[in-house]
């Protein structure tokens, strides 16, 4: 008995041994290593710290430099990322930055940046996705690579085409009218039209990629918005591998359950169309339901990855056009002789009929209040020839397949709102930019709706 027990001690001793040298190496020896290589190469950065990497620094910084509003003002980058702001005007436009035992290289030359998102070589992979990430995430577009990115890439190539887009407009229209209904309760008052696009977007792309209404959805929508916000929370926080397995944060036992619900709810939003629809329908949902179910296994995907990719429409199709529209907003309130300019265009082009594809696809005006007229004439005389210094959908093989989407939606509300409505900051606007995944109005977006002089203006150029 004796010699048994003796026997589990030294074992127990080996195998505690053998998990901190493992421990070690992934956390000392080998970044102290990559380190030397990386120093070596002429790529600077702050120095690797034991076993947190930069990411206590990092996390210190965005604190404070988020934690109060701002005046209002587009010098935002310092506030959004000023690690970054900060370690380019010292290390220089590329630097090695620590994510615990993690390197990873900041690229900031356009150059540079064109040439790894083209990734002719496939030199480039995308980064694993772990923890919080991975539960939000999963398997979609945005993560995968090689067979299981191109079949459901293809698909949503199909869906989000020219013509399936040209189609999709009366639904868009229809949903944004439907908004623009409710607003004729705040003319002449505030509103936070955040809060509106947020609710119009979720419409747009339940009816769009989903055939139904944001009603339907809607407990998925909040779902993902919480999950989204508890993996923003993290973002910087480290898990060292088998903590998780002994105790839970209370954030990572709610990212389970989130997940979870997520799941079993497209699932019965799945099997809904299943039994309504003998081909599962033309939408995006019908396409990703038939290739789940599809009988060659070479093109079929993963009812998982069939989740995942519902999930990421759910959370990233209406989350970028709901930024997009509330920013776009702010500046053409603060922009008056702008937001002029381009309701004349508007009007010009379609007086007060809704807005048509064709239509959508002359409007040229900008609305950045430096230089809105720089894309007239396309992307690349803008920028010099230089694409990569404009990225509002990445580029390559992997540019956004919402840019069409996206773009379309954006251009018929703003037509519709500027058709109605001129719009001016109020007063209790707070310019609070925060990142949230992506750049989001923190305390919303105020504006004062005013009815009257948009139909004088109207009239006059009917006139």
């Amino acid at each position: 008995m004796a010699l048994l027990m003796a026997l589990i001690i030294i074992t127990s001793t080996l195998l505690l041994l053998r998990s901190l040298l493992i421990f070690l190496n992934n956390a000392w020896w080998t970044p102290i290593t990559i380190q030397k290589i990386i120093k070596s190469q002429g790529i600077k950065g702050l120095p690797y710290t034991f076993p947190h990497g930069n990411t206590k620094v990092i996390t210190a910084m965005r604190n404070q430099s988020m934690s109060q509003p701002m005046d209002t003002s587009h010098e935002i980058f310092a506030r959004i990322q000023p690690h970054v702001y900060s370690w380019i005007k010292t290390y220089g436009m590329n630097f090695v930055n620590w994510h615990g035992s993690q390197a990873q290289i900041f690229v900031t030359e356009p150059e540079l940046v064109k040439e790894i998102l083209n990734n002719r070589e496939g030199a480039y992979p995308k980064m694993d996705m772990e923890g919080y990430a991975k539960k939000l995430l999963g398997e979609a577009l945005i993560t995968n690579e090689g067979e299981k990115w191109a079949k459901v890439r293809k698909l949503a190539n199909h869906t989000f085409h020219a013509e399936s887009l040209k189609n999709m407009i009366p639904e868009m229209s229809r949903s944004i009218g439907m908004m623009l209904e409710n607003w004729k309760d705040y003319e002449g008052k505030e509103i936070d039209v955040h809060k509106e696009f947020g609710l119009v977007t979720t419409e747009v792309i339940s009816r769009t990629a989903f055939g139904s209404s944001y009603v339907e959805g809607k407990h998925i929508f909040e779902m993902v918005a919480k999950l989204t916000a508890i993996t923003v929370r993290n973002i910087y926080a480290l898990r060292f591998p088998g903590i998780s397995l002994i105790t839970k944060t209370d954030d990572e036992i709610e990212a389970e359950k989130l997940e979870k619900a997520i799941k079993k709810s497209i699932l019965d939003i799945v099997d809904k169309r299943k039994a309504n629809a003998d081909d599962f329908g033309n939408d995006y949902l019908g396409q990703l339901v038939k290739i789940a179910n599809d009988a060659n296994d070479k093109k079929r995907i993963t009812v998982d990855q069939m989740i995942d990719e519902i999930k990421a429409i759910y959370g990233a199709g209406h989350l970028t056009t709901t930024n997009l529209l509330s920013w776009t907003v702010f500046l053409l309130a603060t922009n008056q002789e702008w937001q002029e300019k381009v309701r004349e265009e508007v009007l010009e082009l379609f007086g007060r009929e809704t807005p048509t594809s064709d239509g959508i696809a002359r409007l040229k005006t900008d609305v950045h209040c430096f230089l809105p007229d720089r894309f007239a004439n396309g992307v690349a005389k803008a920028t010099k020839n230089n694409a990569a210094a404009f990225l509002p959908f990445g580029m390559g093989p992997r540019t956004c397949v919402g840019l069409n989407f996206t773009t379309n939606e954006a251009k018929i509300a703003l037509s519709m709102i500027l058709q109605r409505y001129k719009l001016s900051l109020s007063s209790n606007y707070v310019h609070y930019p925060a990142d949230v995944f992506i750049l989001t109005p923190k305390k919303g977006v105020q504006v004062i709706l005013h009815k009257e002089l948009v139909m004088k203006t109207l009239f006059m150029s009917i006139s």
